[in-house]
């Protein structure tokens, strides 16, 4: 049982406040600092994104748009279509700029999808990211797949296509790494789903995280993008802020069929993109930003995996195997994860996310990101300090008693 003095326990309360008026999403950083100024936030954990990728962004930036004198024309300008931005994509990624859509983030393309082309039935993996079933309209079931604590919430792919065929949902829903878990579903399964679940009117597959998935000893990306003119019924959705922390830029894609991409910009979200969203996505497309990216991303790949060991290393937490740029962390038994997160917070500056709102999670669960191998290193030693403690804790108790 994690202890606070009384002063903690009075930021503890308005930590559950905050959190409370977030709904399923942690409050930002912006929110945070505005409403809890007493409280220094250190290392954000929270936030999934590579920090190599960010610092790489911002020299582009800094030397292109703030030193270059862009900014003005970025803020006077008005940016260019969402099919002007899919036409640079398009010879990026080797697709048909028809098949693609430019969101406003990830997030505005799953409410487009989810909310315009679910007619009845959809079935989602759970845990996962809230999103697909909160933007489930009126009048549409929502069927749960659960994944297995005894499976690491790995996706059992027989199971799962049994229970689709056997449920007859219009739109599934997978998210590869998954979320909150980062467990992978090799691409060779996916495709198997695509071919045995061909009657399914919508496939959605959510490759937010697959930058930091590999199949290959050399991380080699991997996506499903490409398939897309092979099976009509699979949406690819990428949001970009996972993969280069930009997430105030506002900057994602989905990959479907050409006439939901036109049902789309037909109903309003023609010009739905601003003008850093652009620069993003113009320079994303360069010769020299892709090479330089793919170093930091296998750089940061590399740095994850000792973290993840290293947590392995330490006592009082079990930690779930992971392909994605965090880790779904189980405390042992005594300890509630809002209180843990609450003592990281408080104590080390630490800012985590709590796992108590996820449906399909049974027990005290956090998600913790990676971050630079300085943090990690910090965050490493933060939370063993957090554990020891508490071991001393339950041991004086014990004699006590």
């Amino acid at each position: 049982m994690i202890k606070f003095t009384e002063h903690e326990l009075k930021i503890v309360k308005k930590l559950e406040v905050l959190k409370d008026e977030a709904g399923s999403h942690s409050p930002s950083i912006i929110t945070f600092r505005q409403k809890m100024p007493e409280v220094a936030i250190k290392v954000d954990a929270c936030f999934l994104s590579n920090p190599y990728a960010t610092d790489l962004f911002l020299e582009y930036f800094e030397a292109e748009v703030l030193n270059g004198a862009k900014i003005r024309d970025l803020l006077e300008s008005y940016p260019s279509q969402n099919a002007v931005i899919a036409e640079i994509l398009a010879d990026f990624l080797h697709i048909d700029a028809s098949h693609i859509f430019i969101g406003n983030g990830a997030i505005e393309i799953i409410q487009a999808v989810v909310h315009n082309f679910t007619e009845k039935k959809i079935m989602i993996n759970i845990p996962t990211f809230s999103s697909y079933y909160e933007y489930v309209k009126e009048g549409v079931e929502v069927v749960f797949n659960e994944l297995l604590r005894e499976e690491d919430y790995g996706l059992d792919v027989d199971r799962y296509i049994s229970k689709v065929r056997e449920q007859q949902p219009d739109t599934i829903v997978l998210i590869n790494p998954n979320n909150p878990n980062g467990a992978y579903t090799r691409i060779k399964d996916v495709q198997r789903i695509l071919e045995e679940l061909h009657f399914v009117k919508n496939i959605i597959v959510d490759e937010s995280f697959i930058h930091f998935a590999y199949e290959t000893e050399n991380y080699q990306l991997v996506s499903l993008s490409h398939l897309v003119d092979k099976y009509p019924n699979l949406i690819v959705i990428k949001s970009m802020s996972k993969d280069f922390g930009i997430a105030g830029v506002r900057a994602g894609y989905g990959i479907m069929n050409a006439s939901y991409v036109q049902k789309l910009l037909n109903n309003g979200y023609l010009w739905n993109s601003n003008g850093f969203a652009e620069y993003f996505f113009r320079l994303y497309t360069r010769e020299d930003f892709a090479v330089r990216y793919d170093k930091v991303r296998i750089k940061y790949i590399l740095e994850t995996l000792d973290f993840i060991q290293e947590l392995k290393q330490l006592p009082g937490i079990n930690v779930y195997p992971s392909m994605a740029n965090f880790v779904l962390i189980e405390l042992q038994e005594g300890i509630r994860s809002t209180d843990f997160v609450a003592k990281l917070l408080i104590g080390y500056g630490i800012y985590v996310r709590t796992c108590d709102d996820k449906i399909g999670l049974k027990g005290q669960y956090i998600r913790l990101a990676s971050r630079s191998r300085m943090e990690n290193d910090y965050i490493i030693q933060s939370i063993k300090a957090c554990i020891e403690m508490n071991l001393v804790l339950e041991g004086v108790n014990e004699t006590a008693g």
